[in-house]
């Protein structure tokens, strides 16, 4: 006890700067004591102020006061190192009872902590306290337990006797009164063999929670590999797909180029041979004109030779050349129309592909769809017992492009022209434009 009073008290005895037991103890004119070196390095800060404070209550002095040294106090503190008390309560003792720990209900001041309950005296003790109970024959019968502070809550409310029996019928803890009356006639057993029943069987439950965590967890570890394989495919589709359609695209652009090329081909040749023709229709316009003018002065002329030398030359009819015939409205209406079957047939097979790839698409999965629940799952469901997992983990390919070569593809495409040519009139031109199509 006068050891606690001290520990009580050891505070006073530290200096609030250096929070070590005083050195050289001194107390200042507030009454507050420190060591004497740090108050005066303390104060040695604040000598460009001329004003001095103390560092607990902010008192302020001028002058600086003198620092004399505080006997009486000394005396104690060296007194203290001297009894080897300056340590304080830091190096507390293990037995004492913490804030949380059970008590020894036996000690007195400060307790130690309880090391068994007994079940027949109803209390806690320690280490010191619990001998008689092994040491004595009085109490080699009483049942000692590991500490708790609810040893009142193991006594019968009605009769306040040791719940000692187990009722398999209420299932609930009784004691061996309650046999006679509320519980007479009911499934009981001693509450300790219940307790090892319900262990073995515990046993079994941790064996197969545990077998579970690892199912589970390795369904878990199959889930993320597969969700992070699924991301890497689906980057490299994206990047397939990117591909596949920059080169029909590119494929569309050049065909557009040829078909381009060869419209104004065909224009410049037709155009080359009308001028060709157009330069000999005006030769001959200007020959006739000239044989038309010689025969108008020939008409006029009154001497007779010169008539008759000249007449038989110009009376000469002039050899007619054939001309070609000349189309009335030359245009490129049926290139349109089989440009226009081309572009709603390859819209028409397009739909048709994008269809197959977006069945391809949605078949890629993570986890697989499951049957519907009946009344009578929903009924287990509900039961506290382990389920199997409702899904299964997969990782399914991709299928970036339904077909597995652009040739493949070539050949669907012209296989569904074949069949769409049996109930659609489909030009030449255009099966001509499909089969030369460099997919």
């Amino acid at each position: 006890m006068a050891q606690a009073g001290v520990f009580l008290e050891h505070d006073q005895f530290n200096c609030s700067i250096c929070l070590d037991v005083l050195k050289d103890p001194v107390t200042i004119p507030c009454g507050h004591s420190y060591c004497k070196g740090c108050i005066k390095g303390y104060w040695d800060q604040d000598d460009c102020l001329g004003i001095y404070g103390c560092p607990q209550c902010r008192q302020s002095f001028t002058p600086r006061p003198v620092l004399g040294r505080n006997t009486m106090l000394a005396d104690v503190v060296e007194k203290l190192k001297k009894t080897g008390l300056h340590a304080g309560p830091t190096a507390s003792d293990p037995t004492q009872a913490e804030p949380g720990d059970v008590e020894c209900d036996v000690c007195s001041g400060m307790k130690n902590k309880a090391f068994k309950s007994c079940l027949v005296c109803l209390a806690s003790y320690c280490e010191t306290h619990l001998q008689p109970h092994y040491e004595s024959p009085a109490f080699q019968k009483h049942r000692l337990v590991s500490p708790s502070k609810k040893i009142q809550e193991q006594l019968c409310s009605h009769h306040e006797k040791l719940l000692e029996v187990f009722c398999r019928t209420d299932q609930q803890c009784i004691c061996y009164l309650c046999l006679t009356d509320e519980h007479k006639g009911h499934d009981t057993a001693l509450a300790t063999t219940v307790m090892n029943e319900k262990k073995n069987a515990l046993v079994e439950m941790q064996r197969i929670s545990q077998q579970r965590i690892q199912e589970k967890e390795k369904e878990l570890a199959d889930l993320r590999e597969a969700t992070q394989m699924l991301t890497l495919s689906a980057q490299t589709a994206l990047e397939e797909s990117e591909r596949i359609f920059t080169e029909l695209v590119c494929s569309i652009e050049r065909r557009r180029a040829e078909v381009t090329e060869l419209i104004r081909g065909q224009e410049r040749a037709a155009v080359s041979q009308a001028e060709a023709l157009l330069q000999q229709l005006e030769q001959e316009i200007t020959e006739l004109k000239k044989r038309h003018a010689e025969l108008g002065e020939l008409s006029q002329t009154e001497d007779h030779i010169a008539f008759l030398q000249n007449c038989r030359s110009l009376c000469a009819q002039p050899v007619a050349v054939d001309l070609p015939n000349i189309t009335s409205d030359p245009n490129f209406g049926s290139m349109m129309t089989a440009l226009t079957e081309f572009q709603a047939l390859l819209e028409d097979v397009c739909q048709g592909a994008l269809v197959n790839i977006s069945e391809k698409v949605n078949d890629v999965t993570i986890i697989q769809s499951t049957k519907p629940k009946t009344d009578s799952d929903s009924n287990a469901a509900s039961a506290p017992v382990f389920v199997q997992s409702p899904f299964t983990i997969s990782v399914p390919t991709i299928s970036v492009f339904p077909f597995s070569s652009f040739g493949e593809y070539q050949e669907k495409l012209l296989l569904y022209t074949l069949k769409k040519k049996k109930s659609v009139k489909i030009r030449p031109t255009v099966l001509l434009i499909l089969m030369n199509f460099p997919y």
